[in-house]
């Protein structure tokens, strides 16, 4: 094939496999069998291999994900993304349409759009001239994670939007919901049990895992979907009414839900909502209530908004799925820290399609205060549609047989001694070799955010505990592959690909290790404090209590836990161990003497040399902090390209004000 027949095919294809993206994940509506879809993908796949020169990043073929990232760079939403008040009846609704009406000084009923309720992570989709050009999750509302890669490897993303009904616009800001569906959570998680990978709890929570991922190419594999109903701002195009914006959406090859539906009258919005939260268990996906929102724009533009929520929508929420069920015993569940949780093992009950059969119980004086006992008739609640919980006891069907619970005296483990301190309402296992203690910490200092070692899930660490190969964290570095695939079912490439996070995990930096160490108390935030105020373990080893309640957001209680870990023989001794196998750098080092000490900064609009992630850690690396809010606290407002409404709060309480290259000289230190 000749070049030019090549780019003419090439084009060809990528219509034709558009075309076909947009009947199946917009209109629900496929054409064509999935064999012959495969057919055209791998025939446009293979041309734009052996023609490169052809290659455009919105070709069908590049949903693949990109080399992962360092870090996601922070991105300000021109309009804040809102959140929703709820209600949880028809009178409550009854009560937002009359709050409406006295603020319009009105006495009507409007017309209202309903939309079921996803339970998904908020994203926005910014569309230029019809091509996608970020995106960014909802964050605090105000400012989001810049995740456009990610996004791209959506099927149900269009790339490009389509215009052959409407005109695209000349830029518009799309916002909607990244979701998974429920058999894709399901196969996601029957996948990680197999790898011995932690389960994700709930489609929502594995749909924001995904989406953030900062390597793309597994976003990829996930499988995630996204709903889109609400836009931002937009220029060369008019709405008058949300449905007709929705309806330009779809139009336009974004998915919006085909539930949707505009409601005239008080009884169709409740016909509505009845009728969605009867159909919830056949949805695809996860609905925990309906969105109802006026379908005028004119009249959401004269509403406005109340704090974060706009006047002109609300969220009605369904009742939470209950089941009753019985308490088959009570066990103590020991964690990280040697604190006992009571546990309830209830006799399995479906409730909204998930099997129940073990509730926390909390702590025993939670547990007191609901007298729940073994042998309980008890009701059971997903609050959320999520966690299961146990909500009240049905006293009635008590016999006189219930046993109540109470803390055991001797670890159900190793068989220490139980501790409560007077004014503490938890149980601790006084003993750091506890095995259950030293498995949940080795899983803490493999979690993502500290030393990140990937593929290190519960049965493999249950396994490498029991059998006496891992005792504590830094038996981990001596791991062979010869002795991990002698326990276990695991193949070959598994257990390398696991020994290759462990060596990757050899350098680390001094905030993950410190959180990794799990000292109670001590978050992500708490470790990158400390980073930031002393150069080394070493530093901080040697500090007191006194010291640590000087620094910003340290309090005694956080102080004592910090100073008692370090002055624990059995911890020290552990972290002379890990210091033999990593190498720890501080990448705040010069913050702690840095000539921006104690400064704080607040970012707004967009910077051209600098992405928003490099601009807060040169200033956390000098010594400064950033916030997101404007206050009279604040030393420093850095604003770039189309500054938000901080600018003005800024400039009204007298705040210094900096352009970007301004800032950059005052970071370099000449201001």
């Amino acid at each position: 094939m000749k070049p030019h027949e090549a780019e003419k095919r090439i084009r060809e294809l990528r219509t034709i496999l558009d075309h076909h993206n947009y009947l199946y994940y917009v209109l629900d509506s496929p054409e064509v069998s999935d064999d012959e879809y495969d057919r055209l993908f791998r025939e446009l796949k293979d041309l734009e291999a052996r023609y490169p020169q052809f290659a455009d990043p919105n070709s069908p073929t590049q949903r693949v994900g990109a080399k992962p990232l360092d870090k996601f760079s922070q991105v300000e939403h021109t309009v804040p993304m809102l959140s929703l008040d709820n209600v949880f009846s028809n009178d409550e609704f009854d009560q937002f349409v009359e709050r409406i009406n006295r603020f319009l000084g009105r006495q009507e009923f409007y017309d209202f759009v309903g939309e079921p309720k996803l339970d998904g992570l908020g994203v926005e989709l910014v569309y230029e001239k019809g091509v996608f050009l970020s995106g960014s999750t909802r964050g605090d509302g105000t400012t989001g994670e810049d995740v456009t890669q990610n996004l791209k490897t959506i099927k149900a993303v269009p790339l490009r939007l389509r215009a052959d009904v409407y005109p695209v616009p000349e830029k518009i800001e799309v916002r909607g919901e990244v979701i998974m569906n429920k058999k894709d959570f399901l196969s996601l998680n029957g996948r990680r049990e197999e790898t011995g990978e932690p389960l994700f709890s709930n489609p929502r929570n594995a749909a924001a895992g995904s989406l953030r991922q900062l390597d793309s190419r597994i976003t990829a594999q996930r499988n995630l979907d996204i709903i889109l109903y609400a836009a931002g701002t937009y220029r060369g195009i008019q709405f008058e009414t949300h449905i007709d914006m929705l309806e330009h959406f779809r139009a336009w090859g974004l998915k919006t839900n085909p539930h949707n539906k505009l409601l005239k009258t008080r009884d169709a919005v409740y016909r509505y909502f009845s009728h969605i939260e009867e159909m919830r268990d056949s949805l695809p996906y996860e609905c925990d209530g309906v969105v109802f929102k006026i379908n005028s724009l004119s009249l959401q533009r004269s509403l406005g908004e109340v704090s974060r929520n706009p006047r002109w929508a609300i969220a009605y929420k369904f009742k939470p799925r209950t089941a009753v069920t019985r308490v088959l015993d009570i066990i103590p569940q020991v964690g990280r820290t040697g604190i006992l949780t009571p546990v309830a093992l209830l006799e399995p009950v479906i409730i909204g399609g998930a099997r129940i059969q073990r509730s926390t119980l909390h702590n025993q004086s939670e547990l007191n205060k609901k007298d729940i006992r073994v042998g309980d008739t008890v009701v059971v609640e997903r609050a959320g549609d999520v966690i299961p919980e146990v909500v009240s006891v049905v006293r009635e069907k008590r016999t006189g047989k219930e046993v109540p619970f109470r803390m055991p005296s001797q670890c159900p483990v190793c068989g220490s001694k139980i501790e409560k301190l007077e004014d503490d309402i938890f149980y601790r296992c006084i003993n750091i070799s506890c095995p259950a203690q030293v498995k949940e910490r080795i899983r803490h200092f493999a979690h993502r955010g500290a030393m990140d070692i990937e593929g290190l899930g519960e049965k493999w660490i249950g396994t490498l505990v029991d059998e006496g190969i891992v005792r504590d964290v830094s038996s981990l570095y001596g791991l062979k592959k010869e002795d991990i695939i002698a326990l276990s079912r695991m193949g070959d490439v598994l257990v390398q690909k696991l020994l290759d996070a462990i060596r990757r995990s050899r350098s680390a930096q001094l905030d993950r290790f410190i959180f990794a160490l799990g000292i109670l108390h001590v978050g992500e935030h708490i470790a990158k404090t400390l980073s930031m105020k002393f150069k080394s373990i070493e530093d901080l080893e040697k500090v007191t209590k006194e010291e640590l309640q000087q620094i910003e957001g340290i309090g005694p209680e956080i102080a004592e836990s910090i100073y008692d870990f370090f002055h624990m023989e059995e911890n020290l001794i552990l972290l002379k161990k890990l210091r033999a196998h990593i190498d720890i750098t501080n990448p705040y080092e010069s913050a702690v003497t840095g000539h921006l000490k104690g400064k704080r900064f607040v970012f707004t609009g967009g910077l051209a040399g600098l992405s928003r992630d490099r601009a807060k850690q040169m200033v956390e690396q000098s010594g400064g902090s950033v916030t997101e809010s404007v206050g009279k606290k604040v030393d420093y407002v850095v604003a770039g390209d189309q500054p938000g409404s901080k600018l003005d709060k800024a400039r009204s309480l007298g705040l210094k004000v900096l352009s970007e290259d301004e800032f950059v000289k005052l970071v370099r230190g000449h201001e």
